[in-house]
């Protein structure tokens, strides 16, 4: 007993200054949250903001075509060069195909996502969740690859459309002018089906989650004054719907903006921002002007992501 009652007070003073660190933070939230953020957040500064201000200060450096070094003078001519025709076609080319890929992608996956929510019941919906995610878990690499099969002269494409007998149709098509090309392998029409199927499920789930919240109740209402599922359609499920909308194409527009594996890998030759600045950085060693284009797709994106705000896509992430 004497000894328990000699140990005791050791035991409390031992206690004291967590409890007195856990009575602090019970009484400061805010504390407690600066000091749950401060180490994440010194992180993300350090590696991710130091490293892209460090970039973009880079792109206002002066590169020597003659001695291929850069020194640090600073100079806009990088920026200037961006407006020359060839540099800005590079532009036009990659933003056309972010906006096609978005277009496409938020077309076919509404219906996927409507009927996971509204028509797919016990197995269905566990089956259409895992077919929208199965393909994320694949390696990226390894699935651009594989559509280089597909889309070659002697693949499953081609061997479905002359079963079908519509060789003439995909001969058509791959003779018109920015969407052709020898094969669909490299053609423009081939890069777009590859970005969109690679960044489809990253705008069928943004749809999905919209469309759980909207109320079966409206939907009925709705019928119930005698509108059509069209008119339905148009003024209840795609108001409600529009902000996963807008969500999943942040995902498919910054994705495909800044890709330059798929570029590389299936369509023409012409230059997307990503295979620009891989250019310019490892083949010609112009840091600069690989910066300068990097700010191009940093600009959009900030552009389009206070849109997206606006139109409710945060909200619905």
């Amino acid at each position: 007993m004497m000894s328990y009652a000699l140990d005791k007070p050791k035991t409390a003073q031992r206690q004291g200054p967590l409890a007195a660190l856990a009575r602090l933070l019970y009484r400061r939230p805010t504390l407690y949250l600066v000091l749950l953020l401060t180490p994440p957040l010194l992180w993300f500064g350090a590696v991710y903001l130091g490293s892209l201000l460090t970039l973009l200060a880079q792109s206002f450096f002066t590169f020597d075509d003659f001695t291929m070094n850069v020194t640090p003078e600073w100079t806009l001519a990088n920026y200037r060069a961006l407006f020359d025709l060839a540099n800005l076609d590079v532009v036009l080319r990659t933003l056309s195909m972010a906006v096609s890929v978005s277009l496409a992608s938020a077309v076919i996956a509404f219906p996927i996502a409507y009927y996971m929510v509204r028509y797919a019941r016990g197995w269905q919906k566990g089956f259409f969740y895992i077919a929208v995610m199965l393909p994320m878990w694949a390696s990226y690499i390894v699935k651009a690859y594989s559509w280089t099969v597909i889309l070659a002269k002697g693949g499953i494409l081609y061997w479905v459309f002359g079963a079908l007998g519509l060789k003439p149709l995909l001969t058509a098509l791959l003779a018109l002018p920015m969407v052709g090309g020898n094969s669909l392998s490299t053609s423009n029409l081939g890069r777009f089906l590859v970005f969109t199927y690679i960044w489809l499920p990253f705008m069928i789930l943004p749809i999905q989650a919209a469309l759980e919240r909207v109320p079966v109740s409206l939907t009925q209402a709705s019928a119930d004054l005698g509108a059509t599922p069209a008119q339905t359609f148009r003024h209840v499920i795609l108001p409600l719907a529009f902000p996963g909308v807008v969500a999943g194409s942040i995902f498919t527009f910054s994705l495909t903006l800044g890709d330059y594996i798929i570029p590389q890998l299936i369509g023409p030759s012409g230059l997307f921002i990503g295979t620009m600045v891989y250019t310019l950085q490892g083949s010609i060693g112009n840091i600069p002007m690989a910066a300068a284009f990097t700010a191009v797709p940093v600009v959009i994106i900030a552009v389009y992501l206070s849109i997206a705000k606006r139109l409710g896509a945060f909200d619905a992430l």
